[in-house]
Formats: structure tokens, sequence, C-alpha cells
């Protein structure tokens, strides 16, 4: 069996898990995910704690109980915690700027790119040059940065672009004579 199913979800006392079927809803307040889990997955949620276990001993079953696992664990930090991601915009004349729900690049090319935010998102821009994305699913907020940095990937020449805040890049080197 996989190592990551068999290890149980535990609930923390403030989060609220209700389960309706192969539904299973976790909510704290105003915040609420639902994952509908695969049908080769049967789980038991008792005293406080999610397990997971593979319907059939097939390799697929056994996979998906594991991944299953997973993705309502990153529901559970996403209701209690939240996931933040931080970007930074490098260049010079580089920058951006929040108005509304829609979030403006000036990334060097001829015009401006709008950006509108996603229902379930926060963008927030404490200067010109950094982006920080919020939002309780992780996913959603994964794409969202893949997305912004999707219009201006870093240069591997000058280092210019959008990139995850703390990010190594390795320039490459120009053309010699």
């Amino acid at each position: 069996m996989s190592r990551v199913a068999k290890k149980p979800i535990l609930i923390p006392q403030d989060v609220k898990c209700t389960v309706e079927g192969q539904a299973i809803t976790l909510s704290k307040g105003s915040a609420s995910l639902t994952r509908v889990v695969n049908d080769n997955v049967a789980f038991s949620y008792k005293d406080d704690a999610i397990t997971f276990e593979p319907t059939e001993q097939t390799k697929q079953a056994i996979a998906q109980s594991g991944t299953e696992r997973a993705l309502v664990q990153n529901n559970l930090v996403g209701v209690s915690e939240g996931y933040k991601v931080d970007l930074q915009v490098y260049g010079v004349g580089y920058r951006a700027k929040l108005e509304g729900k829609t979030l403006i690049l000036t990334l060097g090319y001829s015009h401006p790119i709008n950006y509108e935010t996603p229902d379930g998102i926060t963008i927030e821009v404490p200067s010109q040059t950094e982006v920080v994305v919020k939002g309780i699913d992780k996913q959603l907020v994964g794409q969202t940065v893949a997305d912004i940095r999707a219009f201006k990937l870093p240069d591997p020449y000058k280092g210019k672009g959008v990139r995850l805040k703390g990010e190594e890049l390795i320039l490459k080197e120009g053309k010699k004579k």
C-alpha cells in the first residue's frame, strides 16, 4: 500500500469536516473546500481522523489512495492556514500595480498586461517589484502564479522577468569575440 495513504489526516478542533458519500468538505469560518474522492479509494472519518485505503489491490488504486490523501491534506492546510507565493519582477522599467481586481504588469512590451484575478485568489502589490498571491486552494494559487510568470519568464542572459522570490537563476555567459 502507498506509504502516504497509510498516515491518517488529523483534523484540528477548529476545522469542521463533513462527509457526504465520496465528498469530503473541510471548512473553517467562511473558508470551505470540497474534494470528491475517487471511487477506487475508500476512506473513513472517525475520532477527528481520516484514513484512506484502496478498494482493490491494483497498482492504480494503490497509487490513487496516496494521491487522494495528499489532496485532502492540501485542502486542510489551505482552509486552516492558506497558501501564499511571493513573486519578484526584475528589469529596468518592469513594474506591477493593482487596480481593483486587475493586476497591471509593465514587462517591456509595447502595451501593459492586464490580468484579471480569479475568484478565490487575493493579489497584493506591496511595492512596484513585488507581487503576493494568496488563496486557500493550492492548485488555484499555483496556476495563478504560473499564469503571471508566463507573461515574462526570466531571461537566461540578463535575468529580466518575473520569478519566484528567492529563486536562484544561473545566468548564461554572453557571446565572446
